[in-house]
């Protein structure tokens, strides 16, 4: 006797159509990896998505709760395990996975402990996706995205960390609100370490092509009437604000990842300021990653922009890297 199924559907051709190659995994199922999730989810960039996770039961239950809006979204495969065998034949990974902060802990110890952490993700990205690209979200990013280089064993074009992508959204976004000008029309970078050590680049910022800095020589300085150095000031703190105010951040980074796979992704070859090797430029002598202007492709970073920098910027960002290299000196067991 015929099935519904049978009596419904009259096959014309009945193998199966070969898989799609377009699939992103995401180690770490937490509000920053479930915010990444459904921005990416809104731009329809895959047609896989993989989550992992080591707490099973809220793994299970975004990965259900993610599928349910399958009418909503285009992308019809979505999947969770704590296993990393479903994350095999990514095209890029996203790690978001890591430990806190803990009270009094200095930032040496806690990117000690992640490195215990990290020596089990990184492997398995590699087992099952040897040609992938890896994006590093969790802080410290610039640190961890060292880590996760040395670790993985890939070539630096293809371990990337978030860096001052989202840093840079806010200081446009700064620029924006006093000048009542979209944000995507108001220009600035800010490079260097994703925290406290982060530069503005005030040589850089222009809307329509007028530098800000052939208007007021001072901006950006101390000697400023106009306080515009209050901008980094708030780029700063804001984050610090948004955990005060609600215990975490998760939606504007989540938007930034998103924006930086979509490039990756579709290959726009898109200009975003993130955390690359950088030893050999702008006299940095260490091997460091922090955020310089880069270029995204479907390959990975392909080009870093020669910024004209002044020497108080430059003087800025060496100092920043000198920050970074400070804690990753005395870094242990960093073998695979």
């Amino acid at each position: 006797m015929a099935t519904l199924q049978e009596k419904l559907i009259h096959h014309v051709y009945q193998q199966k159509a070969p898989c799609s190659r377009n699939k992103i995994s995401i180690i770490g199922a937490g509000q920053v990896g479930m915010a990444c999730a459904v921005c990416l989810l809104n731009k329809e960039l895959m047609d896989d998505l993989a989550l992992v996770d080591v707490i099973e039961d809220r793994l299970r239950g975004e990965m259900l709760d993610l599928q349910d809006g399958g009418l909503f979204h285009k992308t019809p495969k979505i999947v969770a395990d704590k296993d990393y065998a479903i994350t095999a034949n990514s095209n890029l990974v996203i790690i978001t996975a890591g430990v806190r902060q803990q009270e009094g802990e200095s930032r040496l110890n806690l990117v000690q402990r992640n490195i215990n952490v990290y020596k089990m993700i990184v492997p398995q990205i590699v087992k099952y996706s040897p040609d992938c690209i890896i994006l590093v979200v969790s802080n410290p990013v610039d640190i961890l995205t060292y880590i996760t280089w040395k670790l993985s064993g890939f070539p630096k074009h293809r371990v990337i960390g978030s860096g001052c992508n989202l840093d840079t959204a806010r200081f446009r976004l700064y620029l924006s609100e006093k000048l009542g000008i979209s944000p995507s029309s108001c220009h600035g970078w800010v490079l260097g370490e994703h925290g406290d050590s982060s530069v503005p680049i005030w040589s850089g910022v222009s809307v329509g092509g007028v530098s800000f800095q052939k208007l007021n020589a001072d901006i950006g300085t101390e000697h400023d009437k106009e306080k515009w150095n209050t901008a980094h000031k708030e780029v700063v703190e804001r984050a610090y604000e948004i955990i005060r105010l609600k215990g975490y951040t998760c939606w504007g980074i989540g938007f930034s990842v998103a924006e930086l796979c979509e490039t990756m992704m579709k290959n726009l070859c898109r200009t975003h300021p993130v955390s690359t090797m950088v030893k050999g430029m702008h006299g940095i002598e260490h091997e460091v990653f922090l955020s310089l202007p880069c270029v995204l492709s479907s390959a990975g970073l392909c080009m870093v922009i020669n910024s004209s920098l002044k020497k108080d910027e430059e003087d800025k960002l060496r100092n920043s890297a000198q920050t970074l290299y400070a804690i990753q000196k005395d870094l242990k067991d960093l073998t695979p």
